[in-house]
């Protein structure tokens, strides 16, 4: 039987060591490669070409969910997955709009992850239960995936240019999908967006 080759993305080191140490003693899953930040992460896959992507979503340089949509257009051979503390209906949204297999909270045992990580290599899905029943009761957002993104970037308030290198678009580009998701929320400035749309669940 050929071990599942799996990668591990988490900027806590402490987290990512457990987690791999734990998985270490599961016979048919080997950790191949390990990173801290998004773009590290992307490096990894390409260089180690992992079965299955283990991403937190939320990592300095670019979240998962930005790796993930990197992976499946460069290697469609790897499956991602998503583990998270911050588990939004928006977050779940992106996430499945970009392919990726799994979404579910960091509180998941070990044993768990393992059987999640097995049900993903073998092309099927999962998605935690309670955040599946938060997105549903949310309802379809009025904004595109890059809207979203856009609009979660600028959520702590960072400036244009910022928010334009971290999601690899131009500053004209922000400005145009700040001013679309303000526009379609009803909202005066991207601030009232940004609440509006977390307070339902879109972002």
């Amino acid at each position: 039987m050929t071990a599942v080759r799996v990668l591990l993305a988490d900027d806590e080191h402490l987290i990512r060591g457990a987690l791999a140490a734990l998985l270490a003693l599961e016979d048919d899953l080997v950790v191949v490669a390990e990173a801290a930040t998004g773009p590290e992460a992307l490096a990894m896959a390409r260089a180690h070409r992992p079965d299955v992507a283990v991403l937190d979503l939320e990592m300095p340089g670019a979240d998962g969910v930005s790796v993930a949509t990197s992976i499946r257009s460069e290697l469609p051979g790897c499956r991602t997955m998503i583990v998270t503390s911050h588990g939004l209906p928006g977050h779940l949204k992106r996430a499945l709009a970009a392919g990726v297999r799994a979404f579910a909270p960091k509180t998941v045992s070990a044993r768990q992850l393992a059987g999640i990580i097995r049900t993903v290599h073998a092309g099927n899905r999962y998605v935690d239960p309670e955040l599946a029943a938060d997105a549903i009761a949310a309802g379809d957002s009025p904004l595109t995936v890059r809207e979203a993104e856009v609009l979660e970037l600028a959520a702590d308030g960072a400036p244009v240019a910022e928010i334009a290198a971290r999601a690899s678009l131009s500053p004209g580009t922000v400005r145009n999908y700040l001013s679309a998701a303000a526009a379609k929320l009803g909202a005066e400035n991207r601030h009232a967006a940004v609440r509006l749309a977390r307070e339902r669940g879109w972002v």
